[in-house]
């Protein structure tokens, strides 16, 4: 059986302890929080890089992207060459009272369309305000932190190691060539010139 007046004798200890103790109070409208390098706040669009392939909102569980789009028809680069058809974005919204930030839509791009962003400044008064058009995530770009560098240990990938091997091949062989040629006792065909004939 529990003594009566107990429990106040509990929440009276706790709050002698807790009294002499600093105040941790976050003062976030006036601080900005310092926010962990790769936090997930909001999801930027960089439109250049959207090829309207539709991925990323046939991939999203809450159905959130709403992408719209139409074709046009591009000249042939060269003559003779055929016109070619290309989607062109027309509208690029995500309704944020749906996203559960889940990240896959980013996830699944394979054009590097889509980016976390570390904003998280976009409350609204209205729900229906929360779904954000192109525009409004083509501004959250630019507060998407660039990568990590590489870590210094780590084996250097195996695409980067390929393009230095070909790049490194015309180099090497470009002044062994120019060193060939200037080097002195080495004969050199020069055409005859008329007045020695």
């Amino acid at each position: 059986m529990a003594v009566p007046g107990s429990g106040l004798a509990k929440g009276l200890a706790v709050t002698l302890r807790t009294m002499t103790r600093r105040s941790v109070t976050a003062h976030y409208p006036d601080v900005q929080p310092e926010l962990p390098p790769r936090s997930r706040g909001v999801i930027g669009l960089f439109e250049e890089n959207c090829t309207v392939c539709m991925l990323c909102a046939r991939e999203c569980p809450d159905w959130c992207i709403y992408i719209d789009s139409h074709k046009e028809t591009v000249p042939p680069a060269a003559p003779g060459g055929r016109e070619r058809s290309r989607n062109v974005l027309d509208r690029f919204a995500i309704d944020f009272s749906l996203c559960m930030y889940c990240g896959i839509c980013v996830e699944v791009c394979p054009f590097d369309a889509l980016f976390w962003s570390p904003e998280f400044e976009y409350a609204e008064t209205d729900i229906r305000e929360l779904t954000h058009e192109r525009d409004r995530l083509r501004e959250w770009m630019w507060t998407v932190p660039a990568p990590p560098p590489l870590d210094p240990a780590a084996e250097e990938p195996k695409e980067l190691a390929a393009a230095r091997k070909a790049a490194a091949k015309p180099a090497a062989a470009g002044p062994a060539a120019a060193g060939q040629a200037g080097q002195p006792g080495r004969p050199t065909a020069e055409p005859p010139r008329e007045d020695d004939a």
